[in-house]
């Protein structure tokens, strides 16, 4: 009767190692967890930034459709404007000469009878 139950030495340290095992298990798993935690998290940014590039990139593609429908009606009303101001420069002639018709008609003619 010299053994108690399991207050002997022996049983002691095999308790210690139990509870030794069922710690490092316990932290084991929990850094499992938060390793797959982070996983996630990490594919998570990774599905945002996908999404964000892809939204960017439409953006992107809208404004340089933009850019060049406004590019092309700026050069069409540039080629407009250099045309009227052609026809600006022309019309300005041909007031002048009729103006310079209208002033010699208007002008009395001196046929030399006194």
């Amino acid at each position: 009767m010299a053994s108690s139950g399991g207050n002997t030495p022996s049983s002691g340290g095999s308790n210690l190692r139990e509870e030794t095992n069922q710690r490092k298990i316990k932290r084991m798993l929990s850094n499992r967890e938060s390793a797959r935690r982070s996983r996630l998290r990490k594919q998570k940014h990774l599905n945002d930034l996908t999404t964000q590039l892809s939204q960017l990139r439409n953006e992107n593609d809208r404004v340089m459709y933009c850019i060049n429908m406004i590019t092309q009606h700026y050069m069409s009303l540039e080629a407009e404007n250099l045309v009227l101001g052609a026809q600006v420069t022309e019309l300005g002639h041909r007031l002048r000469s009729l103006n310079e018709i209208f002033t010699c008609l208007e002008q009395p003619i001196d046929d030399g009878a006194v």
